[in-house]
């Protein structure tokens, strides 16, 4: 995956370079026909707060299509130009180099890096772990930073703007409570996973992440790695090894075949397909974590 990461960037490097004519380093908020203001997101959970927060004076355009991986998004010559058009990229800076490379060279002034907001809240780091989504109180504390730039750019509807981050919010909030006490009493608190995707949710709920690979999902696991996480779901009693919506089950299907478990969906949430949103999602992540940690 590295390999390829490297390829997007230096590709979209040499698009960029061929559009530099294009765009330029304006802060003023570019909106369409009807006056929307144009928003480009990275990937999905990015669309869903731009959405939330912005309704009706947004148009917002996800550069990861339904389905795809968004660590190896390769941005088109057309998505190169929505970047430089808007009024805001709310991006994930390390999580897309692609991305990372054309905020650069085109869009200093009118990004807004996720990253930054995270790296003020309190609490345990996950090395290069990007995930801070699945935590939604820190997400809630991103939407809060949004609103307040989308606000800034779009003075007229500010007031609208905060009023639905508010709302937003409080869903978070209550969405919180729910996980709190979903995952208060339990069996056991070991989360088997397919990759290291789900050490923020981890942490916010002492739970305890036992992943097979690294946080690349393509990532090859040794023999020896295989069998110390066979051996340790064993010996806890796991009865769930979970992967990822979109990535094969074959790894936790092969750990749980061999501990006599079964393999569950457990969605990091990086891109929705069927009509499903954020909070929708998480709801069922509650719901396959207490089935497999055994919580009353």
């Amino acid at each position: 995956m590295l390999r390829r990461a490297v390829l997007a960037g230096l590709t979209a490097g040499s698009l960029l370079l061929s559009a530099a004519g294009c765009g330029g380093d304006e802060p003023a908020a570019q909106r369409q026909d009807d006056g929307r203001l144009r928003i480009v997101a990275g990937f999905y959970p990015l669309q869903y707060l731009s959405e939330r927060i912005g309704e009706e004076n947004a148009a917002v355009t996800n550069l990861t299509q339904a389905g795809a991986e968004p660590h190896d998004l390769e941005l088109k010559p057309s998505q190169l130009a929505q970047i430089t058009d808007a009024a805001l990229v709310v991006y994930l800076s390390g999580f897309q180099p692609s991305v990372d490379e054309a905020v650069k060279l085109q869009a200093k002034n009118t990004a807004f890096d996720v990253a930054t907001v995270e790296s003020l809240q309190a609490g345990p780091e996950h090395g290069d772990d990007p995930h801070v989504w699945l935590d939604p109180i820190r997400f809630a504390a991103i939407a809060g930073r949004l609103a307040e730039r989308l606000a800034a750019i779009d003075p007229a509807n500010a007031d609208a703007i905060k009023v639905r981050a508010g709302q937003l919010q409080d869903e978070l909030r209550r969405l919180d409570e729910e996980y709190t006490a979903g995952l208060q009493t339990c069996a056991r608190r070991e989360v088997v996973t397919s990759h290291a995707a789900f050490g923020y949710l981890a942490a916010r709920y002492h739970l305890t992440q036992v992943p097979i690979t690294g946080l690349d999902p393509e990532e090859e696991p040794s023999p020896q790695r295989v069998s110390e996480v066979a051996a340790l779901a064993k010996a806890k009693g796991v009865t769930t090894i979970f992967f990822e919506a979109l990535v094969s089950p074959k790894l936790s299907e092969t750990v749980a075949k061999e501990i006599g478990a079964k393999a569950a969906v457990l969605d990091p949430i990086e891109g929705v397909e069927d009509g499903s949103d954020y909070i929708s999602v998480m709801v069922r992540n509650l719901v396959a974590l207490r089935d497999a940690l055994g919580c009353t």
